[in-house]
Formats: C-alpha cells, sequence, structure tokens
C-alpha cells in the first residue's frame, strides 16, 4: 500500500489536488482500519471503495482506470485484512497493549499529513458507519464546487449540482453575507477583463426533474438590455435565480444583483436602507474606520518606545500595511463615486415615488408593494455588472415605471429583465430573448415590437418549410410504394429511397398558445349612466384625498385613470361602486344600472378551496355544470382547469376566473382595478382585444400602456387630490412625467 499516492494520480491525473489528497487520506485510513481489532470487524471494503470510485469519477477521473484502481485496492486490501486476522489469532488481541509512544505519534504524523488539507472539524457519515475524519468545511465545498464545473464542462450539461452527503449543513446568510459570497470584493484583478457572459451547452432543470433548457447557449453581452419574455410558467424566473447564484458558470469579477422579492422590513430608514445595499461601499467604509483607529492606535502607541527600538520598526511595518491598503480603499471609494452616493440614493427614491418626508421613515412602516419599490431602488443604487429583474413593473404606477424605463435607458452595464410590459420592453430592452420550447431564440436589436414581428415572421416561414417537406415527403413515399417491386422502376425507387433518407428531420414548429375573453354585449341604457358631482372624500375633514371631482361614465366611454400609487385611484372607484361614502357631494346612476367590478386583490374575495365551476355556481346560482364551464371557457378556463381547486391555478389563470365572474350578470359598465397583473402576453392580447369589442363603458386603473393604449381614447390624472382630464395620449402623458421629473433634477442622474 506504500504506493496508494502514485495509483491515485495515474488513474485520475487532471483531478483537483485537494480532492486527490483527500482521497489518498481516506484509502490511508481505510488501510490502517484493516489492522485494528475492533474497526476491522466492522470494516466493508467493497462500501469504502464505492464511495472512492464515485468521488475519483465525479471529480473527472477516467471511469475505466479508476475501476482498473478500485479492483487493485480491494485485492491489496482484502489480503491486508486476511493476513491481520490471522496474525491476531496467533498472537492474540494486541489491540489494549501498551505501544512505544516514538511509533504512536510516527504512525498519527503520517495519517495527519495525508489529510492535513482537509483540517478537522467533524465524523462523516457515509456507508451507514461512523470514521473519525479531519476535514475543513471550506477547502471541501470550494473542492464540490470545482468538481461541479468539472463535471458540467465535461458533460456539457447544467446539472443543479447538490450538497454533497459529506456536509448536509445550512447556513441561514443574511443580504450581506450573501452579496458578499456572490459579489466578493475585487482590489483590480478584474480590471481590463471582459463583462461579456457566455454560458454555451447548458441544461437547467427545477423541481423534481423538470426540465426548462435543454443544451441552450446564454449570450449576455456587457452595456446591452435585455428582455426576457416567454409565456407564464416556461421557467424565466428559474433561469434568473440560477445566475443571481452563479449556478451558471458567471465569471467571478462580473458583479450580480437579482430584485426578487421585497425587502424585509425593520427600523432601518429608507434612504440608509439604499445606502446599506452597496455591501461593497459599506464594508469599505467599516474597514476605513477600522484603519484609520488602529493608525491612531499606532500613533500612540510609538510614544510609548525609544525611536529605534524593534517595537517602534514593527509598529512603523504595520502602519505601512495599513497605509498601502487604505490607499487602495480610497481607489475603490473614488471609483464608485461614495461622496456622491447619499444624493443618489435620494434621486432614486423620489423618482420610484417617494417623498422626501418618506426617506427618514423605517422599512417597516411601508406596505408590501413600496417595499418591492425600495428593493428595486436598492438594486438601481448598486449599479451592479449585471443587474436582474423580475417583474419590475407589476408593483409601480405610470410614473415609476416611466421614472424606471428612463433610468435604464442609460444604465451603463447589463441588464435581464423579465416582463409582459410591452411599452416598458419597447423603452428599455436592445434585445430580446425568447425563452420557449426548453431553448433561447435570441432577437438581437429589437424591442418588443420587432420582437413580435420578426417572430410572428420566423413562425410563417418555418410552418411554410415544414409543409413543403411534408408534401415532399409525401411525393416520394407514394413513388417508392408504388414502384418499389416494379423491375423497371427500382433503381428510381432506390434513388427516392435515398434522397428520403437524406431529408432533414423537421419539427412541426410549436404555435404560441392564444387565449380568447369575451364580454357580453350590454343592452342599451339612457343617460346619465354614472356621475359624480363635486365628490370630496376624506378619512377625516383635515385630511382630504379627493376635491370636488366631476366625472362621470357614458355606455361608450373608454377611460384610463392614471397618477401615482396613494392618489386616490381606487378610493375613486370605490365611491363609484357606492362601496365608500363621500364627505359631500352627489352620485348620480341609472337604476337599470350594472356595473362589473374586477378588484387589483380580487383572490382575497375567492374560496380557493373551491373549483372554478363550483366557485361560480355558489356565487352565481340557478345555471348548471356545463353553462358554467362554457363561460369560463370563454376566458381561457378550459378542460379540467374548471375543475381543478382554485388554489392550484396561476395567477393569470385566477384573473381569468375572476373576469369570467364580472360577466356573469352582463354588465352595462365594466371598472377594473390593475386589471393586467399577472397576465402574460397572450393573456393582455385576449385582455385588450376583448375590452376594444366591448359595447358597454370602460373605467380602468392600470399601469400597463400596451392596453391602455389599445382600449381608452380618455386618459384622466389624480393628481394632488384633483382628477382632471389630460389633453392628450397615454404616451402624451409619459412625455409629460418625464419633463415634471426633468425640471425637479431626478432623471438620468446615475
Amino acid at each position: 500500500m506504500t504506493s496508494i499516492g502514485s495509483k491515485v494520480r495515474l488513474a485520475a491525473p487532471s483531478i483537483d489536488p485537494v480532492v486527490s489528497d483527500y482521497t489518498i487520506g481516506y484509502i490511508q485510513h481505510v488501510s490502517n482500519s484493516t489492522t485494528d481489532s475492533v474497526a476491522s470487524q466492522q470494516l466493508d471494503i467493497k462500501a469504502e471503495l464505492s464511495f472512492v470510485n464515485d468521488l475519483l469519477v465525479s471529480a473527472g477521473g477516467n471511469p475505466k482506470k479508476v475501476s482498473q484502481l478500485i479492483s487493485s485496492l480491494s485485492a491489496d486490501l482484502e489480503t491486508q485484512l486476511k493476513d491481520n486476522a490471522e496474525k491476531l489469532n496467533l498472537t492474540g488481541d494486541t489491540s489494549k497493549r501498551l505501544l512505544d509512544i516514538n511509533l504512536l505519534n510516527s504512525h498519527t504524523r503520517k495519517v495527519n499529513n495525508s489529510m492535513a488539507l482537509m483540517g478537522a472539524t467533524r465524523d462523516i457519515e457515509h456507508t451507514g458507519r461512523k470514521i473519525e475524519t479531519r476535514v475543513d468545511k471550506k477547502k471541501l465545498e470550494k473542492a464540490e464546487r470545482k468538481i461541479a464545473k468539472k463535471v458540467a464542462k465535461r458533460d456539457n450539461k447544467f446539472v443543479k449540482y447538490e450538497a454533497s452527503k459529506l456536509l448536509n449543513e445550512t447556513q441561514d446568510e443574511n443580504y450581506d453575507e450573501f452579496f458578499l459570497k456572490i459579489n466578493p470584493i475585487d482590489f483590480g484583478s478584474g480590471a481590463g477583463k471582459s463583462k461579456d457572459i457566455k454560458i454555451e451547452d447548458f441544461d437547467l432543470y427545477v423541481g423534481a426533474g423538470q426540465r426548462i433548457l435543454s443544451n441552450a447557449t446564454l449570450t449576455l453581452s456587457y452595456g446591452r438590455r435585455y428582455g426576457l419574455v416567454g409565456q407564464n410558467g416556461i421557467g424565466k424566473s428559474t433561469l434568473l435565480r440560477a445566475l443571481s447564484k452563479r449556478e451558471l458558470n458567471v465569471p467571478k469579477h462580473i458583479s450580480i444583483l437579482h430584485v426578487e422579492q421585497e425587502l424585509r422590513g425593520d427600523e432601518t430608514t429608507a434612504l440608509q436602507s439604499v445606502l446599506d445595499a452597496d455591501v461593497w461601499r459599506k464594508q469599505l467604509l467599516f474597514e476605513e474606520k477600522k484603519i484609520n483607529d488602529r493608525l491612531n492606535e499606532i500613533e500612540s502607541l510609538r510614544n510609548e518606545f525609544h525611536e529605534d527600538s524593534l517595537e517602534v520598526k514593527k509598529l512603523d511595518n504595520e502602519s505601512g500595511d495599513l497605509q498601502s491598503h487604505l490607499e487602495e480603499i480610497f481607489e475603490k471609494l473614488e471609483e464608485m463615486e461614495s461622496s456622491k452616493a447619499e444624493g443618489r440614493a435620494a434621486s432614486i427614491l423620489f423618482g420610484l415615488g417617494f417623498s422626501t418626508e418618506s426617506h427618514s421613515k423605517p422599512t417597516n412602516s411601508f406596505s408590501g408593494g413600496w417595499r418591492m419599490r425600495l428593493a428595486l431602488a436598492r438594486a438601481l443604487f448598486c449599479k451592479p455588472d449585471l443587474l436582474l429583474l423580475d417583474e419590475p413593473s407589476n408593483m409601480l404606477d405610470v410614473p415609476s415605471i416611466t421614472y424606471l424605463a428612463n433610468y435604464l435607458q442609460s444604465y451603463p452595464s447589463t441588464v435581464l429583465v423579465v416582463s409582459h410590459d410591452r411599452s416598458f420592453l419597447n423603452d428599455v430592452a436592445t434585445d430580446i430573448i425568447h425563452q420557449h420550447s426548453e431553448r433561447l431564440d435570441y432577437y438581437r436589436g429589437a424591442n418588443f415590437d420587432s420582437f413580435y414581428a420578426t417572430k410572428e415572421e420566423r413562425m410563417k416561414n418555418a410552418k411554410r418549410e415544414y409543409e413543403n417537406q411534408m408534401a415532399y415527403r409525401k411525393h416520394l413515399q407514394e413513388f417508392i410504394d408504388k414502384f418499389r417491386y416494379n423491375a423497371a422502376k427500382s433503381s428510381e425507387a432506390q434513388s427516392r429511397i435515398k434522397k428520403l433518407e437524406k431529408l432533414p428531420i423537421l419539427e412541426a414548429p410549436e404555435e404560441d398558445k392564444t387565449i380568447t375573453f369575451k364580454f357580453p354585449d350590454p343592452e342599451k341604457l339612457s343617460p346619465p349612466i354614472l356621475q359624480l358631482q363635486n365628490i370630496t372624500f376624506g378619512y377625516s375633514k383635515d385630511n382630504l384625498l379627493l376635491k370636488n371631482v366631476d366625472f362621470d361614465v357614458q355606455l361608450d366611454s373608454r377611460i384610463a385613470l392614471v397618477g401615482a400609487n396613494g392618489c386616490g385611484k381606487t378610493t375613486l372607484l370605490k365611491i363609484l361602486m357606492q362601496q365608500l361614502d363621500p364627505i359631500d357631494g352627489i352620485i348620480s346612476k341609472n337604476p337599470r344600472l350594472r356595473i362589473g367590478y374586477f378588484a387589483q386583490h380580487h383572490v382575497d374575495s375567492m374560496d380557493l378551496n373551491l373549483s372554478a365551476v363550483a366557485w361560480m355556481a355558489q356565487k352565481f346560482p340557478g345555471k348548471n355544470d356545463e353553462e358554467y364551464r362554457r363561460h369560463l371557457g370563454s376566458f381561457g378556463i378550459t378542460g379540467t382547469l374548471g375543475l381543478q381547486k382554485m388554489e392550484l391555478l396561476s395567477g393569470g389563470q385566477k384573473s381569468r376566473v375572476a373576469f369570467a365572474a364580472l360577466c356573469m350578470n352582463e354588465p352595462h359598465v365594466l371598472i377594473l382595478d390593475e386589471p393586467s397583473n399577472h397576465l402574460d402576453t397572450s393573456g393582455l392580447d385576449a385582455l385588450a382585444d376583448a375590452l376594444d369589442k366591448f359595447k358597454g363603458g370602460v373605467l380602468m386603473v392600470s399601469h400597463d400602456v400596451f392596453v391602455i393604449d389599445k382600449v381608452c381614447n380618455q386618459i384622466w390624472v389624480s393628481e394632488d387630490g384633483i382628477v382632471s382630464k389630460f389633453g392628450g395620449s397615454i404616451f402624451d402623458y409619459k412625455r409629460y412625467i418625464l419633463s415634471e421629473a426633468d425640471s425637479k433634477g431626478v432623471v438620468k442622474k446615475q
């Protein structure tokens, strides 16, 4: 057994030295166990070497050579175990005899040297028994990450690498720890390196083996802004999470930040929360203070010793090292413009709708939607090399979306954003990535509109090519079937068989699923339909939310109500629905008027333990199941979807059930509060088309510019308690927002 090291390195020459040394030490440990009277009785050589075999192969060793090594080791160890057992029978149990202390220390040193790289920690559980070993967690985790990369490179695949059975402990990391783990501070080693990202030939899985990408290539050029689009449930968010945790091979010098969920609230103020998000700046400022404190301490200590003393020389050497590191910190802080940080953070908060007074409020005083904005503000403030945004517009109003789009247009690094908001993607994206059918298709230099047109053209071409080939195949096959056994035509038949075999196999192009909505046409009513006159509302007379509002809705109305969050848009809808009573003013409505109301939080009114059919029957009794299913089908809830518990439906599917419910009474007017939330592109198309064809009145509060532009011909703005008609389109309103923000100095300040 003296040549274990050479045997291991010969069988697996390319594996990481950390894994190689660990394997050698482990085999040596098994070998030593054969000489121990107690351990040898429990020793299962086959199981131990099976573990070694799996470890070497997963680390990149040649399976054939590793198998030969294991066979050789197995024979040696079995012989050694047998010899030791026979010797024990002749000499008796020597395990309790006193050993020469020098011999014992020598043996211990040999074992420790072979396993020194692992340090000392804990028992390892693997084959059902415990073996005392020495494992440094950090080194082992590092080795496992290297193994995972080599396995992925060897197989040209990415499979989520599970934690080793050697170490099953997990740590609950806070934001700072996670940020520094993903983005360690770089003092210049990444300077001059490309920040382009190219990850080739990988697979991506989610859940219990469900594959969402197969043999895919992800290419992100630095400074480009990519819109990642695709149907709900296709795996877009999973791809972003894999990137954010570096489970995909993103170069280490590229910093990453992912905005996925709302900020956890605490007593930290909103402004300080944004400043703290830049963990590099926070850490560097902490180190700067720590070094300055130590330099002051060194200056005081120098006075206690003679100028030429050894202690003073040591202190001067330490001071020089600290000064050198302090200069690096100053350069890094200057590079990230640390002195301008507070002004930049305040500007971002203001652009996302936070008032100056709210900057000093604790984060736990904000609602979920505003905490999501805080998370977005923190990401924009950090300016990572790769910014990942998952549906950022869902919690924003039109002014905030407009500000965000404008901000990102001059963002200096790479952006990858998942969104179904067409107008937002048109403003932001320089390229579109379409995720579908387990692959990524690239549309370079395209915003959403040009992507959509190009995709349709590609689909037509692919369909035409497929149909032409199918017709050609059919023509060849008919000739072959007719003349295969005809002596005069046999050579021609063989020629066509060869042509048929050489034809590339084309798959039928996968067309996107289409969804249709249909709102029933109401009967005519005579005006006034629904009217507010001089309405004033507030939760107290000292704090009015709406003042002197005059507003009316007719059967031909197509009105979009826009404005910043918290300005009273939803309140106005509830007054129209007579769910809230105004302090002053008159509400007039036709007594025969029926209203269909879509609430922003419509899920709260649903019994998710029931199926859509059962819930509809409970809420609107009097029809049979077939009628409810037919009605749900007109909103895309087809087949078994209507019979499943609604808790199993996606957010978009629950929204479609809500649309179906509001139409049960055949309303004259639809009042919709954020109807586009949770709908993907096909759902938004269906909604916009159905509203456009609806014969009744429409009043909606929405942040989706595409839906507003397609459906509405009037824009009303709620601002500072006043509700007034805006003289222009939704795009004119966006330009107005930018001009207002520019005049206040919050546009294009990075």
